[in-house]
């Protein structure tokens, strides 16, 4: 039986490199997500197998340095100094070598093994910008690769490459990064009073980058050092070192530090590469211009959301109706008559009723409008318009206390409330994190989607569809603002990098949208079949319409809906699209203008839309806000919900008379 070596590989590098695409293209769909211990942030790892190796990848949180100003630079730092992987692959983007080289720079100070993955070569290639690999590699003294990550062009040298370093077979010795004689000295000494004093501090971090720590004032670094005795030696050691250097250069002591370290990174930069074509403007950059543009970008803007949801509507309606004719007309009669000759009438009539009811609604009323809008979304996100959205919508956001980041995890909300719910965490205080988390849920994710299109769009029109999503983004702002008001504080300025745009590559969209869609088809379809089997269930036995009766002074009295409509509500709390499928089995048709009027169809979807997010949504606020938190905001929407349900059921009764 062959023996595999387990080995532990860290992805490591700046943020929009293409880091999450190696990973990818290393691990495939066999991944975990999970957080790191004692901290909120998310981890991804998985595993390949490789000439005889067991390989774990992970993919550490993106970064542009290794001080202490963030919790993802924490979790990185430490995570490659204590837990000391195998080998740490550095992913730079090839078009800013430079801004990539002051991270690797750091990552060469803390000694770890390390390979370089030069990616993107393909687009600094039409910007006219070739690095020579080879010389960069003799220059860091580490083995580098060329890659393109979105083809996977280079990955299989990249992990031979990585094999080589852990076999000791590369003849390479990572280069010693020295700054300017006046500091040199003095980190010197530094470096040896550490290594003498603090032998179980520098056990676990290099005692040179420790004593490059001090010298920069990093919190994280201080608070280490001062769990030791000799704390206060070695602090006031280290505060006079400084303040030397901020005689000598005039400026404080992390500045000088972070000003050497640019002035090694662009001397390395400019060694290495070569503009082979004067500068032009490129497409890219002149779509950039015209989407980044302060009055231009805004309608530009509002053309792409609405071209988003009718390409999903008009998609969709057409997946919807070519499935719903070959379920009526052909599956399910099939299925039907050949079940009827092993099972007796009563169980054929609870399959086709609970089981085949659910996977059919499932199939032809979910589906068709979920995966339209993951591939679109996924567009999206490759193609680095997301970030321009952030940048035009900074402005508005600082309305409602929060700054254009805010506004990625609104639109990842369109996807899922969860992923946006967590991505929350890109918000730089606590209190802007929760306002974030609060306006984020009141967002229709793709399940809440189903309705609205499902519902109002194929109904009544898409003009009353793309009404309802312009009415929350209203709700979403009014409220905001209140929230602002109520949790006082002045929102920091935006600080975010603005990628290149690129062309995306169909294979990622797909296998980004299967991953999506393979996600929901696991967690939705169990429940849609289980909650189609109880309804049928509580049909049989007539529970149901006492359950009904008791829920009618609510649902029928102030919301204007029919009585069956209730039940389908409850059942939203386990996924929204639920609502719309059980409707659908209750009434025994897929046919919803036999059941509902329009004006119940736009109440039912509003309600629906607002109320309390999904279980899932509730967990992802419990875990990123505490219980007490999360309670509060799903009383808040479902209070929230029943009042703009039954206000609309007034006011459209009254004008559409």
């Amino acid at each position: 039986m062959e023996t595999r070596r387990r080995i532990t590989v860290a992805l490591a590098g700046n943020a929009n490199v293409g880091k999450s695409v190696i990973f990818n293209q290393l691990t495939g769909l066999d991944q975990v997500i999970g957080n790191w211990p004692g901290k909120t942030v998310e981890r991804a790892e998985g595993t390949l197998h490789y000439h005889g190796y067991t390989v774990k990848v992970l993919d550490l949180p993106g970064t542009y340095s290794l001080s202490a100003f963030s919790i993802e630079e924490i979790v990185a730092r430490d995570y490659i100094a204590i837990e000391r992987p195998d080998v740490i692959v550095n992913i730079v983007d090839a078009s800013a070598l430079e801004r990539n080289l002051y991270f690797t720079i750091q990552l060469l100070e803390l000694e770890a093994p390390m390979v370089m993955a030069l990616n993107q070569v393909d687009f600094a290639a039409k910007k006219g910008i070739r690095v020579d690999g080879e010389k960069l590699s003799r220059v860091l003294g580490i083995p580098v690769v060329p890659t393109v990550a979105i083809t996977g062009t280079g990955i299989n040298e990249l992990l031979s490459t990585i094999v080589k370093v852990l076999e000791g077979k590369t003849k390479l010795t990572p280069l010693k990064i020295l700054y300017g004689k006046e500091i040199e000295d003095r980190l010197e000494k530094l470096e040896l009073t550490i290594r003498e004093k603090l032998p179980n501090l520098s056990a676990k971090y290099p005692a040179r980058w420790i004593a490059v720590k001090l010298l920069e004032k990093d919190e994280d670094m201080i608070k280490k050092v001062e769990g030791y005795q000799q704390r206060l030696e070695i602090s006031a050691f280290a505060n006079a070192i400084a303040e030397e250097i901020e005689r000598i250069h005039g400026e404080p002591s992390p500045i000088v530090i972070a000003s050497e370290r640019y002035s090694i990174a662009s001397k390395m930069a400019k060694d290495v590469t070569h503009v082979e074509a004067p500068p032009r403007l490129h497409l890219e950059e002149r779509l950039d211009a015209i989407t980044a543009h302060k009055i231009l970008g805004y309608p530009i803007l509002a053309l792409v959301m609405t071209a988003m949801f009718a390409t999903i509507f008009i998609i969709g309606d057409i997946l919807v109706r070519t499935l719903e004719n070959l379920f009526e007309n052909m599956l399910i009669p099939a299925t039907l008559d050949l079940l009827s000759t092993v099972l007796p009438p009563a169980l054929v009539d609870l399959v086709s009723k609970g089981f085949l009811s659910g996977i059919t609604a499932g199939v032809t009323i979910a589906l068709p409008y979920i995966v339209p809008f993951y591939i679109i979304l996924s567009i999206l996100e490759d193609s680095g318009y997301l970030p321009r959205v952030a940048f035009l919508l900074d402005k508005p956001m600082h309305k409602i206390g929060l700054h254009g980041k805010a506004s990625i995890c609104l639109l990842l909300g369109y996807g899922c409330n969860v992923p946006a719910c967590i991505g929350c965490r890109i918000m730089e205080t606590q209190r802007e994190r929760l306002l974030g988390g609060f306006v984020t849920v009141l967002i229709p994710c793709a399940a809440r989607t189903v309705i609205i299109l499902g519902l109002v769009g194929r109904y009544i029109g898409i003009p009353a569809a793309l009404g309802l999503y312009a009415f929350d983004l209203l709700l979403v702002f009014t409220l905001g603002r209140v929230g602002f008001k109520a949790l006082p504080g002045e929102p920091v300025g935006l600080i975010m990098e603005m990628p290149p745009y690129k062309m995306p590559s169909m294979k990622t969209v797909a296998r980004k949208t299967w991953a999506r869609t393979r996600d929901f088809i696991y967690i939705a379809f169990p429940l849609i079949i289980a909650g189609s089997v109880v309804l049928e269930v509580l049909a049989v036995t007539g529970l149901i319409w006492s359950i009904a009766d008791l829920m009618n002074p609510l649902i029928v009295g102030w919301l204007g809906l029919p009585s069956i409509a209730g039940i389908p509500i409850v059942f939203g709390i386990l996924r929204k699209e639920l609502t719309l499928i059980l409707l659908a089995d209750l009434a025994g048709t897929l046919n919803f203008s036999q059941v509902l009027t329009p004006v119940q169809m736009i109440v039912f979807s509003l309600v629906t839309m607002i109320y309390v997010p999904c279980i899932a949504t509730i967990a992802a606020l419990v875990r990123e806000f505490q219980w007490k938190k999360a309670l509060a905001i799903s009383i808040i929407d479902i209070l929230l919900a029943l009042l703009i349900g039954g206000v609309a059921f007034r006011l459209l009764s009254y004008i559409l008379g």
